[in-house]
């Protein structure tokens, strides 16, 4: 019998690469929506009919109509943020709690851990991860450790089993000396542990292959990016969970030959927040201009975020990891204005070329660029394929050998009409 098949929709550099808009774009063709890794520290921001979202826990199906929306046990959820997010979301006239279903088995951020996330970053003085101090990597320290606290336990012994797991972190913040008080936090914490008992918190995995066998169609909605990685990312700055297609697998409980399409986010040019490696960034004129045109600030942190020309090493890489069969080109339209567009096809490293992605980039890494003449031209008022001036079809023409991966769809604005769908 013929099972429905899991769509894969991730982002292929470091993170903000508009993941959220074309969840919201391609939603339409599924019947559930699924978020599978990360929590509160990566913010989707979607814009239509005039408003502007920013969701960092709910999936970015929420929107559309009678989804069924899915957090799932790879997911790190913080109950305070998300009946935040949440209740803003109600505000504005969006359903949720028929619609919404947790995992029992993500685990839950407790205010002890955003302490100890601040904490254990202050002690590493110079060598910053640059987090978003939001909780998320103690808490999966917590989890591999099988320490952690989950939504689970909402259900069964829960006071005693918060008092147990605070206790040990307030341990280790007084080996630390770390000043804090989290009595305020904690009072909105434990008022959102109740809003999330009003959710259906279910068996992700069970309730998944029961719609599949229903012949339902899921797509599965990444956070932050490949390069963000623990096992493949520019290790140590990356995010603590998987965050590539096999992260889909564990975060939900979905066998490996149920996985259907994987689509790739990427965006025209490249982006990084924080700390951490990054060989086609631009410190110069070309690259606050990248970052202005393109609003490259932070949907959570609203920290900047550097700039520099699209990378097809690490893109490449990207796409074998995940198994990429189909990619998706945003922002095109903020190198709407440069004569020339630049895109580094190998690196040279201690003066060896390579096309393949390095053990690590951090020192010795420079980008081999190619030079392509720039379309000169605004796009965000295209509603065609056909209308593309012919530099930018050349540019994606080019793009599409050298990453030997079809684009299928083109963001060309923020708003959900600003996307062509390519024949």
């Amino acid at each position: 019998m013929e099972h429905g098949k899991v769509d894969v929709l991730l982002g292929l550099q470091w993170g903000d690469e508009g993941k959220g808009k074309v969840v919201d774009v391609l939603t339409p063709r599924y019947n559930v929506v699924a978020r599978f890794q990360g929590g509160p520290n990566a913010g989707h921001t979607l814009e239509f009919e005039g408003q502007k979202y920013v969701l960092r826990s709910i999936p970015s199906g929420i929107f559309q109509g009678e989804k069924l929306n899915i957090i799932g046990n790879g997911v790190v959820l913080a109950p305070d943020l998300f009946m935040q997010e949440a209740r803003e979301l109600e505000k504005s006239g969006h359903r949720l709690h028929e619609r919404l279903h947790i995992s029992k088995k993500a685990h839950l951020i407790m205010p002890t851990h955003r302490v100890l996330d601040a904490a254990l970053e202050a002690q590493k003085g110079k060598q910053k991860v640059g987090t978003t101090g939001k909780g998320i990597g103690p808490t999966y320290t917590d989890k591999v450790s099988r320490v952690g606290l989950r939504v689970g336990d909402l259900l069964d012994r829960f006071d005693e089993k918060y008092a147990a797991a605070k206790a040990r972190h307030e341990a280790m913040l007084r080996s630390l000396g770390f000043d804090y008080d989290i009595s305020q936090v904690e009072k909105t914490w434990l008022e959102g542990v109740d809003y999330l008992r009003q959710f259906p918190l279910v068996d992700s995995e069970h309730e998944i292959d029961q719609l599949l066998r229903q012949g339902k169609s899921v797509l599965c909605e990444g956070a932050q990016g490949t390069l963000l990685d623990v096992d493949f990312g520019s290790y140590p700055y990356v995010t603590s969970s998987n965050t590539i297609c096999a992260g889909a697998c564990s975060g939900l409980g979905i066998g490996p030959n149920k996985i259907g399409q994987v689509y790739g986010i990427m965006k025209a040019y490249c982006t990084r927040v924080g700390a951490g490696p990054f060989p086609t960034e631009l410190f110069d004129e070309t690259g606050r201009q990248i970052r202005d045109l393109g609003h490259e600030y932070g949907a959570v942190t609203g920290r900047e975020r550097r700039c520099g020309w699209i990378d097809l090493v690490a893109l490449r890489y990207a796409i074998m990891v995940n198994g990429v069969t189909q990619l998706i080109m945003m922002k095109s339209d903020v190198l709407d204005s440069f004569a020339t567009i630049k895109a580094c096809v190998a690196y040279r490293v201690n003066g060896t070329v390579t096309r393949d992605f390095p053990y690590s980039i951090e020192e010795g890494v420079e980008p081999v660029y190619q030079e392509l003449p720039g379309w000169q031209q605004d796009l965000t008022q295209l509603t065609a394929e056909e209308q593309f001036p012919r530099q930018f079809a050349d540019y994606i023409a080019f793009l599409e050998r050298e990453l030997e991966t079809p684009i299928t769809i083109v963001s060309i604005g923020p708003d959900r009409a600003q996307t062509i769908v390519r024949k």
